[in-house]
């Protein structure tokens, strides 16, 4: 509502914030696999002890990601964006570094609590969250519902009310519930246990260095194409708002298939391991097909979404995004796969072999691709 040049500042911002978020989250997101595994073999202190443990790191890592992202209209400034752009992203991106320990801790319970297979609270909180969300970014951005019109900032103080609420809501429910006894997680004081703190850092630094190549990717493209002009982020902010729906219900499926995974290598069953993780890649495969009819069929109710028809940069925007779409309805499914075979090799605690085949295949095979063009034709041929 507010213009597509807001939507370009607050996409760019909001697109580099969110895969900050993500490195951090990847690198404690082996949690679910130690809980899982201890589940398996039915060891329930261990499971609560990894969660535990699961909060000091999110902790550690998550106070100079925060700070990280407070400065990054700076460190973005560096990058040759318009400066219009960058000044509307300071007031958005300082209250979106205050809630991001709460979301920190947030996903740390998910985890814990998804790897015991409790998923329908989460899913609940969720769309509840969803609702929410929506509710106070028209109400703060805009003013409607008797809030207070904070423009851009609106979006980053929804954003982090909402990361309060989800962490309270699960908080209370996992407390509450009967089933999550027994597991210690809120049994006395906070103790490091460098033991555990070092097992979780060890198998999630690969986590987060393949996540960090994936990372770089998508803010390289992200930044050229604020390079190239406001029209150009806006359309593609659009598309990797549609691919993100894509990833992220293909990352759902592979969070459950790692759990089995996981669960039944604790078990000590290789056979049950690999029938879930064969079945993961089925599900997914389908599914993610079935979704590109979206993009290949939809591209202006998507690009509707975002900016209104009478929006001057509307039709410039809605023609660039209808090209890039039917790239991103094959991308979409080539990208789930990869995800769901990265998070069944982690629920067998292989973590490293995901990073060598991200490093090539997002920058080396990237990067060839790229430079393909300046390589005189007969190189090009013989290579």
């Amino acid at each position: 509502r507010l213009g597509y040049r807001e939507l370009a500042s607050i996409g760019l911002a909001g697109d580099l914030a969110t895969e900050i978020l993500i490195i951090v989250v990847g690198i404690f997101s082996v949690v679910g696999v130690l809980v899982a595994q201890a589940e398996g073999s039915c060891r329930k202190a261990d499971a609560g002890a990894a969660a535990r443990q699961g909060f000091i790191v999110a902790t550690v890592l998550g106070v100079p990601a925060a700070k990280l992202i407070w400065h990054l209209d700076a460190l973005l400034a560096l990058t040759g964006q318009e400066p219009d752009i960058i000044d509307l992203m300071g007031p958005y991106l300082r209250p979106l570094a205050v809630g991001l320990l709460p979301l920190l801790w947030f996903f740390v319970l998910r985890i814990f609590v998804a790897s015991l297979a409790k998923t329908g609270a989460i899913m609940v909180i969720t769309l509840a969250a969803v609702g929410l969300n929506y509710v106070l970014c028209l109400g703060f951005v805009t003013g409607d519902f008797g809030l207070p019109e904070l423009g851009v900032a609106g979006a980053g103080w929804a954003k982090s009310i909402v990361a309060v609420f989800m962490l309270v809501a699960l908080f209370v429910y996992t407390y509450r519930t009967p089933a999550f006894r027994g597991y210690g997680l809120f049994h006395g004081r906070l103790k490091v246990d460098l033991g555990v703190c070092r097992e979780i850092v060890r198998l999630g630094l690969p986590v987060g260095g393949l996540i960090v190549l994936e990372a770089g990717l998508f803010a390289a493209v992200s930044i050229f194409s604020g390079v190239l002009g406001a029209v150009q982020l806006a359309a593609y902010h659009v598309i990797i708002a549609w691919v993100g729906i894509a990833f992220m219900t293909a990352h759902g499926l592979a969070e459950a298939g790692m759990v089995r995974v996981a669960y039944a290598t604790g078990r000590g069953s290789t056979a049950a391991a690999r029938r879930a993780g064969l079945l993961t890649f089925a599900m997914g495969v389908t599914w993610l097909t079935l979704l590109s009819v979206i993009p290949l069929n939809f591209p202006e109710p998507l690009v509707r979404a975002f900016l209104d028809p009478a929006d001057p940069g509307f039709d410039a925007v809605l023609t660039l995004t209808s090209r890039l779409l039917i790239l991103a309805a094959f991308f979409q499914i080539f990208d789930g796969l990869q995800v769901m075979a990265s998070l069944a090799l982690r629920g067998l605690k292989d973590t490293i072999v995901p990073l060598w085949l991200g490093g090539i295949g997002y920058w080396a095979v990237s990067y060839t691709h790229l430079t393909l063009p300046t390589i005189p034709r007969w190189c090009r041929w013989r290579w």
